[in-house]
């Protein structure tokens, strides 16, 4: 049984709910369901602390996130076996995340030593002279962090890295699904010596818990991963907050005439599907040159037919369940609506349990389900088209832009790609789903607005202020 962590105390709540393993359906722990007073003790211990946080030295709040770094290393394999039991993401790729978010906090203790301001040239300006100014940037107080259950552990690491680094307190709310390895790093941290209220960690329903968070005028910033419906109620609720939404995606691959297929078809198919396609990122559309398309299909479905469906705790497995039975469904039933519009099932299609079978869809309609929404499940379309405009065109056609990738040859091809595209980030001769824990991430249209990496995340876990000395 979990516990609540509010101001370094583990704290029982009233109601408790039982987490269920989304692989084998079994019962793996029972989640603390936070109330409206749960959520203001820890808003309150956050608030509290704050000026506490604020004082610590860049040098020491370094130093406890390198204390952090250490204490994930020497349980690696206890945090890839949490993620994979509470997500149902495969071992192997597991491990992966762990790995990020070990690299995602030692990036966080770095930026902690180098928030720095600038000075201003004064006499730039009539009336300027004889005046010295620099800026400063200062924490913004309590962060309101909430995660999804994709990357529980790492998204995690992006929003508690950064505000730890500039001198933040938090409150976090993981996913109801994945909370299990949030509490474990809030052990570790506890162990690297973060002061008490400095992180608090709160389950239960986003009615109760985010609903108080975003609207509590304590906390002066929101950061949030999710759906983009949740995240655009957000926003309205939210007030003068700064706030930072990562929302949803169907990003695209294009593939140009002449690319050498066997070098790039095992990336493509890894950013297809990878933790079963349950990533803002996944490659969901793919669009062809015409040239190459037969062969490319040819290469790619035999390549999923590959993979293995399985445990997420045996070495072997390439997938495994999704995250929920009702998400199952959900894909299948676009799945089978794709195909009664005439798209053409290449591979898949089927369940498996709750496992959903890697499924390669051919020729979908643009104004399908699964082309102009997000499928987030093991799902990737193969177009074929003419040439490389119409695929840039069909790629714009989208209500989403977080990130879009392009195999050419053509260096002019790439460069006009990398202007036109209407995403967030261009990945050329790399698939979308690229993705290391330093480069500003974060996209266009319905896939949110801010930055995350280390880095860029401070931007907005700071305020800047100036000040003006007259000689």
């Amino acid at each position: 049984m979990k516990k609540l962590l509010i101001n370094g105390e583990w704290i029982e709540t009233k109601d408790y709910q039982a987490l269920y393993s989304p692989f084998s359906q079994e019962k793996i722990a029972d989640i603390p369901k936070a109330d409206e007073k749960d959520v203001n003790a820890a808003i309150s211990a956050a608030y509290e602390a704050r000026g506490k946080m604020a004082k610590v030295p860049a040098h020491e709040r370094a130093t406890i996130l390198e204390k952090l770094v250490d204490l994930i290393s020497e349980n690696k394999e206890e945090c890839a076996r949490l993620i994979a039991l509470e997500s149902a993401k495969p071992l192997k790729t597991a491990r992966g995340e762990v790995a990020r978010t070990i690299m995602t906090y030692k990036f966080a203790a770095e930026e902690a030593r180098r928030i720095n301001g600038e000075t201003i040239p004064m006499d730039a300006a009539p009336g300027g002279e004889d005046r010295i100014a620099y800026t400063m940037k200062q924490p913004v107080g309590v962060v309101a962090a909430i995660t999804p259950f994709n990357f529980p552990m790492n998204l995690v690491a992006h929003k508690v890295g950064p505000a730890i680094a500039a001198g933040n307190t938090v409150v976090l709310k993981p996913a109801s699904q994945t909370p299990l390895s949030a509490y474990f790093i809030a052990e570790l941290l506890q162990k690297a010596g973060l002061p008490n209220g400095a992180l608090n960690v709160v389950t239960g329903s986003g009615r109760t818990v985010g609903e108080q968070l975003v609207t509590d005028e304590r906390v002066k910033k929101v950061t949030f991963t999710g759906s983009p419906e949740v995240g655009i109620g957000i926003r309205n609720k939210s007030g003068l907050k700064k706030v930072t939404l990562e929302l949803g995606s169907n990003s695209a691959l294009i593939v140009d005439e002449g690319v050498d297929i066997d070098a790039m078809i095992d990336r493509a198919v890894m950013g297809a599907f990878a933790n079963a396609g349950q990533v803002c990122i996944s490659i969901q559309r793919t669009y062809i040159h015409e040239s190459i398309f037969d062969e490319f299909v040819e290469k790619f479905v035999a390549k999923v037919q590959q993979l293995k469906l399985g445990d997420p705790l045996h070495e072997d497995t390439d997938l495994s369940a999704l995250i929920a039975p009702d998400e199952a469904d959900r894909v299948l039933e676009w799945i089978n609506e794709a195909v009664e519009q005439g798209a053409t099932l290449a591979t898949g299609g089927e369940k498996e349990g709750n496992m959903l079978q890697p499924t390669v869809l051919l020729q979908a309609g643009e104004d399908l389900k699964v082309s102009c929404q997000e499928i987030f499940g093991p799902v990737v379309i193969l177009n074929k088209v003419a040439s490389i405009d119409e695929a840039i065109k069909r790629t714009n056609d989208s209500e989403y832009g977080l990130q879009a990738g392009i195999f050419t040859n053509d260096l002019s091809k790439a460069l006009e790609a990398a202007e036109v595209l209407e995403v967030g980030g261009v990945m050329i001769n790399d698939i979308p789903t690229y993705r290391v824990d330093h480069m500003p991430y974060g996209g266009v249209k319905n896939s949110g607005t801010g930055r995350e990496g280390i880095k860029y995340a401070i931007e907005d876990m700071t305020e800047l202020k100036l000040v003006v000395i007259k000689k």
